[in-house]
């Protein structure tokens, strides 16, 4: 099935920094921080806290494992886009109630966390570590389709734009406001604390109003599909309620997408999972890089985080405004031009040294770079999906994104002592030319400005 339509909308009149003014944009950025808000609380900040109360290395590294939930989301999000929260659905609708139920287990395991002796009481510690983090990743699913829902296609990037930048303050909180309050106070406050600042999202999802959206006639057609293909076999009865409903929450979202798309959905799934490749290797050895040619521990903490954050956010930033402006396709390909194009940045800043011009230098443009392709890739994800299983769909895009470079990066350690930096960052540069070629054959077979999100007006 082919994804381009001769009725297919043109682009909407280009808003400028108004689509910063949306109500629903402006939103986005407090939902962001209720999502960033408990990472580090179950992440460094929380190895932290055990570290210094002088439990066992091996136990703290047992205990990040809690971190996976966010890697298996995919899992249960068929759930969040099927299954009712008793009287919250009701009362708030199918995102809303998700959200809202997922920050309260946040807080409340947050404030369980507080209320634990690590030295007295790990296993109770690791089970409320363990609730904040599926409650996390749940809250994660139902923010991301909310976003997706909430607004059309040319906001998409508006809406990742504040959203990131939300997230990114609230690891600022998590991270070094709450180790300041461990300093000042002690531990169990902090937690406390950030328990308390939870209260940010659950009175935004109080506030905000539920995404209308509707079913295609298509969807329902496919369903039923299923359902009588069900019918045929040995499921009768109550088996048959059963087997249509998991089949319908687990198996559809996928095979609508691949019905969808037909043969350009191999497409569009390489090109997400090759995106974002060079900037992960990136970041991953960025520390190292920059402790081996001889920067300080404080001009990396000056320029690579500090300022680095503030060209990062506004990367994000321009990302939202140029999709509102010229729409998602040639920010897309300028983005899948500009990322490998910094990793040849980093090959001349290990050719001159540690010099801290050439490292401003080189943040600006990666990180520039980096905001920007997070608004506009997270725009373009939001455009593929169909808003019957669209928690679903987006998780299975927002892990594969991720997980095909991150597992690949776990090899750059030892490339970079086989070849050296400079060699390194020139042949991880040639890791984005998949992303450019398949970026083209996005605009011939799959024009991201031409997608139409099923159930979307």
């Amino acid at each position: 099935m082919s994804s381009r339509s001769s009725d297919t909308p043109s682009l909407p009149k280009a808003e400028g920094l108004k689509v910063y003014l949306q109500p629903r944009v402006i939103g986005m950025l407090f939902l962001g921080f209720s999502a960033g808000l408990p990472l580090l609380l179950v992440g460094g900040t929380f190895s932290a806290w055990l570290r210094d109360l002088g439990v066992e290395l091996a136990a703290i590294g047992f205990l990040s494992w809690v971190g996976m939930a966010h890697s298996i989301k995919v899992l249960w999000a068929p759930l969040i886009d099927r299954l009712p929260v008793p009287l919250l659905t009701r009362l708030m609708g199918r995102r809303r109630s998700w959200m809202f139920l997922a920050q309260l287990v946040i807080a409340g395991s947050l404030f369980g966390m507080a209320m634990s002796d690590p030295l007295e009481q790990i296993e109770l510690v690791a089970i409320w570590a363990v609730l904040v983090a599926f409650g996390s990743a749940t809250q994660d699913v139902a923010i991301d389709a909310y976003r997706v829902e909430a607004e059309a296609r040319h906001r998409q990037a508006a809406m990742a734009a504040t959203y990131v930048t939300g997230y990114r303050v609230a690891i600022l909180a998590a991270g070094a406001g709450a180790l300041h309050i461990a300093a000042l106070d002690s531990w169990s406050h902090a937690y406390i604390g950030m328990a308390a600042l939870m209260l940010v999202g659950v009175l935004t999802t109080l506030c905000i109003a539920e995404p209308k959206v509707h079913i295609t006639s298509d969807t329902l057609a496919q369903e039923e599909r299923l359902t009588r293909f069900l019918g045929q076999s040995q499921h009768q009865g109550w088996r048959l309620s059963v087997s249509s409903w998991f089949f319908n929450a687990f198996v559809a979202p996928f095979t609508e997408f691949f019905e969808r798309y037909g043969k350009t959905a191999l497409i569009v799934l390489l090109f997400i999972a090759t995106f974002r490749i060079s900037d992960i290797f990136m970041g991953t050895m960025a520390n190292p890089f920059y402790l081996d040619i001889g920067f300080s521990k404080e001009q990396i903490a000056n320029i690579a985080a500090a300022f680095g954050l503030a060209m990062t956010l506004t990367g994000a930033a321009l990302g939202g405004l140029l999709v509102a402006r010229f729409g998602i396709a040639p920010i897309l390909i300028l983005t899948a031009f500009m990322a490998p194009a910094t990793n040849l940045i980093f090959a001349w800043l290990a050719h001159i040294g540690p010099q801290p011009d050439g490292l401003v230098l080189a943040i600006i443009a990666d990180n520039i770079t980096g905001g920007l392709a997070i608004s506009v890739f997270i725009a373009y994800l939001s455009s593929l999906t169909n808003t019957a299983y669209t928690a679903t769909q987006y998780a299975l895009f927002s892990s594969l994104m991720t997980l095909p470079g991150q597992f690949a990066a776990g090899f750059t350690g030892v490339l970079a002592e086989s070849v050296g930096w400079t060699e390194f960052f020139m042949l991880t540069a040639l890791t984005g030319l998949p992303a450019i070629v398949l970026a083209f054959m996005l605009l011939r077979f799959a024009h991201p400005d031409r997608l139409k999100r099923p159930g979307i007006d």
